[in-house]
């Protein structure tokens, strides 16, 4: 059974390691990073805005009562399926699905009629591609940063406890931070032999570009920036 290490934050982790083991491996839980919730206020929201948009569901699981219900008669653009469910849940009754690919909701928000300012919640880490290109297009964006991401440390004897002992067969890499914290655990001297074999699967070119020094062919890219992507990855490579 090949063991796979999982480095997203909770809720996620539990979620894909239940996936993982319906599919015959054996996840093993590192979580390199957690999301903490910012005070973002309904203030810091223009009262004209056209819409909202959130390409992470830890977005809305973060933002405040307050926050949500002076947007949530807004029409929601969520980047994907998970997002979707998740500003669903927080409150959002007008939620459109995306591709499931920020760069490409920008374009379907791009491409809709209507003018405005919209309101993106995010993170306060977070790639600003995405708010660029709906500026480039004409479409004025508000950011208002819910969560920040931070990273965890752990010890060696953590890590090695965490393991059992045994080399792992596989990582799961969600975002360029945990790419960089995994990198550091990776030369630790006391734990560089349980990844000597390891192969990587970032879900994305940006993430597998901060594994650097790591050889090309032991990491490998998600087709497309979604979980399901990233899991089928690691089927083909078993």
């Amino acid at each position: 059974m090949l063991r796979v290490l999982l480095t997203r934050p909770e809720p996620g982790a539990s979620r894909t390691a239940h996936r993982l083991e319906q599919m015959g491996f054996q996840p093993i839980l590192l979580p390199l990073t957690e999301t903490v919730a910012l005070p973002a206020k309904a203030s810091e929201a223009p009262k004209h805005a056209m819409a909202v948009a959130v390409t992470s569901a830890n977005a809305v699981r973060h933002a405040s009562r307050e926050l949500i219900a002076a947007l949530a008669a807004l029409p929601c653009h969520a980047v994907g399926k998970r997002t979707a469910e998740a500003a669903r849940k927080a409150g959002f009754t007008m939620v459109n699905e995306g591709p499931g690919d920020a760069l490409a909701l920008t374009d379907a928000i791009a491409g809709g009629s209507a003018a405005g300012t919209i309101v993106y919640l995010c993170g306060r880490v977070r790639f600003p591609a995405f708010e660029q290109r709906l500026s480039a297009a004409g479409i004025p964006v508000r950011a208002v940063e819910t969560y920040d991401t931070i990273g965890l440390d752990y010890s060696d004897a953590d890590v090695a406890a965490t393991l059992s002992g045994g080399p792992v067969d596989g990582v799961l890499l969600y975002s360029a931070k945990a790419a960089v914290a995994m990198q550091a655990l990776i030369r630790r001297p006391a734990l560089g032999g349980y990844f000597e074999k390891t192969g990587f699967f970032a879900l994305s070119g940006r993430i597998a570009a901060a594994l650097d020094g790591v050889a090309p062919e032991r990491v490998r890219v998600a087709a497309e920036p979604q979980e399901d992507a990233l899991i089928r990855l690691v089927l083909a490579g078993r």
